[in-house]
């Protein structure tokens, strides 16, 4: 077990100086026109999957880190850099994690290296698992699968939503119901291949942020996957929904479903995009301080200013703190026993929301307008505060794990 440090090796320096010189000379230059043109910028994942940075073994490196601070050192830095760039960068992840999650280890050697492709040809990946009517909400999920035994087959029907990459993607991982009286137990996840048919994008949403980011409906009609594309496979469900079937019957203790398992394991992540678009919303306001005069003297000699700037950098590096916490014991196996991981997501992108607004009042006038990057930083940092579960969602799982009832 690596011991815990907020000292990055050599080697960790190194991939970060090299991600942030990416993020400087390749995501901002191109920030405001993808943001203006809400499209997914494909030249720019290009370049990233030209010199390594979207890729399976990028991504693998980050994620096996021993010290566990591979993957929130890698977000932070490309979100220092635009948010809805760099979630069109790593927005792959979170299905790749999905299968991590959940899948056979043939699972994973199969699907993860085609839901990146590769230099000459890059694809994206989708996870699909919030509905219409099934967000924080994850027990009313609608979408089904049932399972064709004569063909070894399961057919899936339904409607997702806010998926990113959803419709465009290589390779589609899919949340359904295949017991729908366990609830959120009687979830599983599904690889849909390339070119299967039945799926198809539904309305694409024009957001408040991240508006280089792909968002959109995923809409299944009678999609057949074969058996092969459960993950983790037949055998194991249905051991696991026997298992749901007894603690229900019992009263027993609660068991995970298989979104809940992805996000779990993707929120400190998230915590860490939240400190990259932070850190850059103060340091855009940290030097306009320096540098603006009114009154004969640079605003930043102003105690109204000055203490604004020393509240942000405290609550960033506090949530870095928490993040790489999270991510330690992650990596090491350690429980959060006090739903550390959701402690990390929560404040982290509390802290992006109330920085970016704190550093458009710095900038007063000009921080409103788009002629500043803080206006679009602003925007970009409201989805924290909702996506992979809102804060209050993260608020509800600390209290139900510090006091072990099923608080509502």
């Amino acid at each position: 077990m690596a011991e815990f440090t907020m000292e990055l090796n050599d080697e960790q320096k190194e991939v970060r100086d090299w991600l942030h010189g990416f993020a400087a000379d390749v995501i901002r230059p191109a920030a405001a026109e993808w943001d203006e043109r809400e499209e997914t910028p494909w030249p720019v994942i290009q370049e990233a999957a030209k010199v390594g940075i979207y890729s399976l073994d990028f991504y693998a490196q980050q994620y096996f880190d021993p010290t566990g601070l591979g993957i929130p050192m890698a977000m932070e830095e490309l979100f220092w850099g635009d948010a809805g760039i760099a979630l069109s960068i790593v927005g792959t992840g979170l299905a790749a994690v999905g299968v991590l999650a959940n899948g056979t280890e043939e699972q994973i050697g199969t699907w993860i290296p085609q839901m990146y492709g590769d230099a000459n040809d890059v694809k994206v990946a989708a996870f699909c698992s919030s509905e219409p009517d099934a967000g924080s909400d994850v027990a009313s999920m609608r979408t089904r699968a049932v399972y064709d035994e004569a063909k070894d087959e399961w057919v899936l029907n339904g409607t997702k939503t806010w998926a990113t990459n959803g419709g465009i993607a290589n390779v589609h991982v899919v949340v359904a119901v295949v017991d729908p009286e366990l609830g959120s137990k009687g979830h599983a996840s599904f690889i849909v291949p390339p070119n299967t048919p039945g799926l198809s994008q539904g309305q694409k949403f024009k957001k408040h942020g991240i508006r280089a980011s792909h968002t959109a409906e995923v809409v299944l009609e009678n999609v057949r996957v074969p058996g092969s594309c459960l993950l983790g496979g037949k055998e194991k469900l249905d051991e696991r929904l026997a298992r749901a079937r007894e603690r229900a019957k019992s009263g027993g203790e609660r068991v995970k479903n298989a979104a809940m398992a992805t996000f779990e394991a993707s929120r400190p992540a998230v915590g860490a995009m939240a400190v990259g678009t932070a850190r850059a919303a103060y340091e855009v306001a940290l030097e306009y301080a320096s540098t603006r005069e009114q009154f004969g003297r640079p605003i930043i000699d102003n105690q109204g200013v000055a203490f604004q700037l020393a509240d942000m950098r405290t609550q960033i590096d506090a949530a870095r703190l928490l993040v790489w916490r999270a991510s330690w014991m992650a990596i090491n196996g350690k429980p959060f026993t006090a739903a550390e991981g959701s402690m990390s997501k929560l404040f982290a992108s509390e802290t992006a929301k109330k920085v970016t607004a704190q550093a458009i009042q710095i900038l007063g006038g000009n921080g409103y307008t788009r002629e500043y990057p803080v206006e679009r930083m602003h925007r970009d940092a409201a989805i924290y505060t909702i996506f992979e579960g809102t804060s209050e969602i993260q608020r509800l799982v600390i209290a139900r794990t510090l006091s072990g009832m099923q608080i509502r």
